[in-house]
């Protein structure tokens, strides 16, 4: 038999298809397809730029108060959190926002594009949707690009959008603002295109993950301890993108060129991947994996332990990034209380905030510290929480439902686990901040009141995990709602007696009912009430997932 081939007309060249064809339609996708996503992480961003120059030019606006700060973030403990230090001698609300908000935008942005680049790339190969993208008239290199694209265009709408409420809520210098939020931005860049990098050398979306967010540790102490070495920042704190942003001055000697080397980083390291990317077979990484066991240990021949293998290196990083954080706070704590002291003495607005009993000004601000802490644990238990959803979605849980395993089993298991890490990380947040304040002589409060504190919080967390448990088992579209729930107890704590809310509208809030840490007081029949509403909600979690099918995309 004979072959026939369909040749090209004659006359008419055949068409050589560009790596790139294909972005603009997967850059129209990626913004539709996370249209939600990418308009939360906007607007928490913008939120956070808002709120922090509301409190920096109301509560912290006195003379007093904002030398306070000027004195803390002079300390070890304060380089490390805030940075260099520039302008301390003349501490106002921009020069605040340049030298204590930085660092934090700068973590959020960074891991925010780590995960968006891993998302599109990597995660898409590891899951073969990639594939079938490719099967259509798509370039090699198309999607990376679409995911750097989409990237970009929202680091730039955030930068701007914040800028501008930098502007409207505080009044400040208007490109002195947009330096800031630029810089941060292009910093957070750098390692999106660090995760595109080492998206090209693993073959799994969690290891690519997880070394994005190495980097960015790396950077983090290269930049503290350059900082440490010298007034200003030395020569070790230009190896850190991080301080690119902060060495941009903004509010105290402006300058634009230390941005360039974020520019120029983000080129040199897309070529890096492009040429990687160039050399590595598609869905592989180049470097391989390792071949695992032909069978597994009876140890780990159960939903417990897979529970348990997919959940620990986020309970690991959770505890060690977070532990170290709330450390630093706790070594904060001796002149902080001192200066929170002073502050509330001569402002309204701060008592509103705080409260105006002065025997109480310490364990009042306390609280504040301990509040952001448990709503690091909240964020931590609804991510967990919503691991059964990606394990469906993903089609894992329909293989480990074709053998002997029930689903109250596989969804017991996970939800156990992501309860067991998040009782685990409130420990050692709490742990950790009495220890750093133990360190610099402050004990005020003991290792028993901190334990009393964990015991507290236990179900008020308790509630998160059981509403996204219930939100999954009837309606898997819906888990985000615990996000909004997350938003508002932050606004209702922090916020809800200078806004002066009912007090039903406090009740909402699992947090409210909570007895105020190291007050004594403990409110046997609140916290029953938390317990009875995490139970109930968990169990109507599991009557929901066992009626309904199984949900894969």
């Amino acid at each position: 038999m004979s072959t026939a081939v369909a040749a090209a007309p004659a006359g008419v060249a055949p068409r050589s298809r560009s790596t790139l064809t294909g972005t603009g339609a997967l850059v129209r996708f990626v913004l539709r397809r996370d249209r939600v996503r990418l308009a939360v992480w906007t607007g928490s961003i913008v939120a956070f730029y808002a709120y922090f120059t509301f409190a920096l030019d109301t509560i912290f606006a006195s003379p007093v108060a904002q030398q306070g700060r000027a004195a803390v973030m002079e300390t070890p403990a304060g380089i490390i959190t805030g940075g260099p230090g520039y302008g301390l001698d003349h501490y106002t609300t921009g020069v605040a926002m340049a030298n204590e908000g930085i660092t934090w935008v700068v973590l959020a942005l960074a891991i925010f594009s780590i995960l968006h680049m891993v998302r599109h790339t990597r995660a898409e190969e590891e899951s073969g949707r990639s594939e079938l993208v490719r099967a259509t008239v798509v370039g090699r290199h198309a999607p990376a690009v679409a995911a750097a694209i989409t990237l970009m265009v929202v680091q730039a709408g955030i930068a701007v959008l914040s800028a501008l409420a930098m502007v409207a809520v505080g009044d400040l210098a208007a490109v002195d603002s947009f330096a800031m939020t630029v810089g941060s931005a292009l910093s957070a860049l750098v390692f999106g295109a660090v995760a595109l990098v080492v998206c090209q050398v693993t073959a799994h979306a969690r290891s690519a993950t997880g070394l994005g967010l190495a980097v960015f540790g790396a950077a983090f102490v290269v930049r503290a301890v350059g900082d440490m070495r010298a007034t200003g920042g030395s020569t070790l704190s230009w190896f850190s993108p991080i301080g690119w942003a902060q060495q941009m001055r903004a509010f105290v000697d402006l300058r634009w060129w230390p941005a360039l080397l974020s520019v120029a980083a983000i080129a040199v390291l897309l070529w890096v991947a492009a040429v990687l990317a160039s050399r590595r077979d598609f869905g592989g990484g180049l470097v391989a994996g390792r071949p695992g066991r032909a069978d597994a240990r009876a140890s780990l021949r159960s939903p417990v332990a897979l529970a348990w293998l997919q959940q620990r290196g986020a309970l690991l990083w959770s505890c060690l990034g977070l532990g170290l954080m709330w450390f630093a706070t706790g070594t904060l704590l001796p002149e902080i209380g001192t200066m929170i002291g002073d502050i509330i003495a001569d402002n309204p607005v701060a008592q509103q905030v705080f409260g105006a009993d002065s025997s109480q000004l310490s364990v009042i601000f306390l609280n504040v510290v301990i509040l952001y802490a448990v709503l690091c644990c909240a964020g931590y238990a609804i991510v967990m929480a919503q691991r059964p959803k990606h394990e469906e979605s993903s089609g894992r849980a329909e293989v480990v439902f074709s053998h002997p395993v029930s689903r109250y089993r596989w969804f017991g298991a996970q939800l156990a686990m992501a309860a067991l890490g998040t009782a685990v990380l409130l420990a050692v947040s709490m742990y950790a901040m009495w220890l750093g304040a133990v360190v610099v002589g402050w004990e005020d409060q003991t290792f028993g009141d901190y334990t009393a504190v964990v015991w507290t919080y236990l179900p008020a967390l308790g509630v998160y995990l059981g509403l996204v448990a219930a939100l999954y088992g009837w309606a898997p579209r819906l888990t985000g709602v615990a996000w909004a729930l997350l938003a508002y107890t932050f606004v209702v704590g922090l916020f809800g007696n200078l806004f002066e809310i009912p007090d039903w509208a406090f009740k909402l809030s699992p947090f409210d009912w909570v007895p105020m840490a190291f007050s004594g007081d403990l409110a046997a029949g609140d916290v029953a009430v938390l317990w009875a509403v995490a139970v109930l909600l968990a169990a109507l979690g599991f009557v929901g997932f066992r009626r309904r099918d199984l949900v894969t995309s």
